[in-house]
């Protein structure tokens, strides 16, 4: 009788014991710990951004705007739609790799200073498809600025890293730009 007893005992320990081995690294219900696969990889992009805001075909406009943006001289609550040519060189005629598509908005009262709320999205070369994700303060009037990289999908799925702009060229007339990204993720 002992030896029935013990088995049942055993049969009640392994039926509660498997589903718990069976769910390997599950932390709760509603999430699991991924295995790693493959290491990261750190990669280096060079580009230009387009900003064109006058003539018959601008690749930024105006969406929105403060009551008293006009009178700010940082152009303070104006809010901007990108859909900015990414080019492999300062020249607009260089070969276009992607696209910028995104926002920015005029953030800052005591400064030019933009909230980027932006996609860098890759038309060519291994990229193609895959795209990068930065939001961040960018401080126009600083030669160099640096942002935060805090996403992607395709070749790009959970990247993080930083993008380095440089101002290469500015018409205070138009508003219009060409800005060097030096962009570095681990994906």
């Amino acid at each position: 009788m002992a030896k029935a007893e013990d088995v049942s005992r055993m049969l009640v320990l392994l039926i509660t014991i498997l589903p718990l081995a069976a769910q390997g690294s599950r932390l709760y219900s509603w999430a699991n710990r991924l295995e790693e696969t493959e290491k990261e990889k750190v990669t280096n992009l060079q580009f230009y951004f387009h900003d064109t805001l006058s003539g018959k075909n601008p690749t930024a406009v105006k969406v929105a705007q403060g009551t008293d943006t006009e009178k700010s001289p940082t152009l303070f609550g104006a809010v901007f739609m990108v859909d900015d040519a990414l080019t492999e060189t300062a020249d607009p005629k260089s070969k276009l790799v992607g696209r910028a598509q995104g926002l920015y908005g005029s953030s800052c009262k005591e400064e030019v200073g933009l909230i980027m709320a932006m996609s860098f999205c890759f038309e060519d070369g291994p990229y193609k498809d895959s795209t990068i994700s930065m939001i961040g303060k960018n401080s126009v009037m600083n030669p160099i600025r640096e942002m935060p990289i805090v996403g992607g999908t395709g070749m790009f799925r959970m990247a993080r890293g930083y993008a380095i702009a440089k101002t290469n060229w500015f018409d205070p007339k138009t508003g219009d730009a060409i800005v060097g990204y030096n962009v570095t993720v681990v994906h």
